[in-house]
């Protein structure tokens, strides 16, 4: 049975005794399957990894998610992140956001680890791990370590694993392109800075994404750091934003779901938060507007709303100085923190001979805290 998203936390040793089963499961049909699709082939063999093919059941539903008390695992962690560091190579991807580890398994990563996982993706707010068993550890075990974090998010209208609603696959291939209309087909560039799932009332903290199966060249992530993004804007300007709350909302997900014959496994929604919000671990501050689901500010009319929504959308696309691509090797697992950070896909592959499939766990964290102006 799936865990209630209202559930606590994993204490520690339950995760660890997780971590100490089994560490070379392989699913069913991929033993003779690459680990990861570089290229288009003449016979196209299917997905490496089919266990992970997203499955839509429109019979499926999900009763409202209840509000949950959360503690930050990176509240524990120690500073000098020993449990997690201590055999890894480290790169920096860019000043503000995105570092690059080899040398560590998040699969072996004891509760102390995780904790300075968590530390470690606050303050750098994207972790690009490298040479990873993660896809092959099975859904428990996935599924076991991404609690540690907090509750899992069941997402109301995307493909998942039956059995195992936790799951968030992303898949195109040349047959199946179930989003290639999403954000409508009259559109210059396909990317779309989001959130992940902002609409909630805990939305998403730290983030688990791997990849099954890779184009050759193309299909990144680009990511961006809203903490730098808010440190941009006039302190002036910043005064501005105190106070204001804007509205996040599902519904126009879930009525794309609908009209597409998908599946709405919960009643969309629509939430509050503060334009500023405040990590919780570091004290940092961070626009929280993305483009996929702010619908606009509270109290403000129309117009007043779109011409501050659309100005604060404009400056994080095109802040390039505050953004990192982040790339895909067999066996890369990226792990972000949905607080701080807005991304966007890259479909810039050829769809037509290449597949994209991938998975997310997406733990929620905390309701918003707003972020104030420091007074000098």
């Amino acid at each position: 049975m799936a865990p209630s998203v209202a559930e606590k936390t994993a204490p520690a040793n339950t995760l660890d005794a997780v971590v100490n089963t089994v560490k070379d499961l392989k699913l069913e049909g991929t033993n003779d399957a690459p680990a990861d699709n570089t290229a288009a082939q003449d016979e196209d063999k299917g997905p490496s990894y089919p266990a992970y093919v997203p499955h839509f059941d429109v019979s499926e539903k999900f009763p409202p998610l209840e509000i949950f008390e959360h503690s930050d695992p990176g509240l524990r962690a120690d500073p000098t992140k020993p449990h997690l560091l201590a055999n890894a190579t480290t790169r920096d991807l860019s000043p503000y956001i995105g570092t690059e580890l080899r040398g560590v398994q998040l699969s072996e990563l004891t509760s102390e680890g995780l904790d300075e996982l968590a530390l470690l993706t606050a303050q750098r707010k994207l972790v690009v791990f490298r040479d990873q068993d993660f896809k092959d550890i099975g859904f428990e075990r996935q599924i076991a370590i991404a609690k540690h974090f907090g509750p899992i998010q069941r997402h109301p209208t995307s493909g998942n694993v039956p059995g195992y609603p936790e799951f968030h696959v992303v898949y195109r291939d040349s047959k199946n392109d179930r989003f290639r209309e999403y954000d409508g087909p009259n559109r210059l560039s396909r990317t779309q800075w989001h959130s992940d799932v902002s609409y909630e009332k805990q939305p998403p903290g730290t983030t688990l994404f791997w990849i099954l199966d890779q184009p050759a060249l193309g299909g990144d992530t680009q990511f961006l750091s809203q903490v730098e993004a808010y440190k941009r804007l006039s302190k002036e300007f910043r005064k501005r934003l105190e106070g204001l709350r804007a509205v996040h909302s599902a519904v126009a997900q879930a009525e794309r779901s609908a009209a597409s014959g998908g599946p709405v496994r919960r009643e969309p929604i629509e939430s509050e938060h503060p334009l500023v919000r405040q990590h919780p671990v570091t004290g940092e501050k961070a626009l929280y507007v993305n483009q996929g689901f702010t619908r606009y500010i509270v109290g403000y009319k129309k117009e007043e709303s779109d011409n501050l929504l659309n100005f604060l959308f404009d400056h994080l696309a095109k802040s390039t100085d505050l953004q990192v691509r982040a790339n895909y090797e067999p066996g890369t697992v990226v792990v972000w923190d949905n607080r701080l950070t807005c991304h966007s896909a890259t479909p810039d592959f050829e769809v037509s001979k290449e597949r994209r499939h991938a998975v997310r766990l997406t733990p929620q964290a905390e309701v918003p805290v707003e972020g104030k102006v420091d007074e000098d």
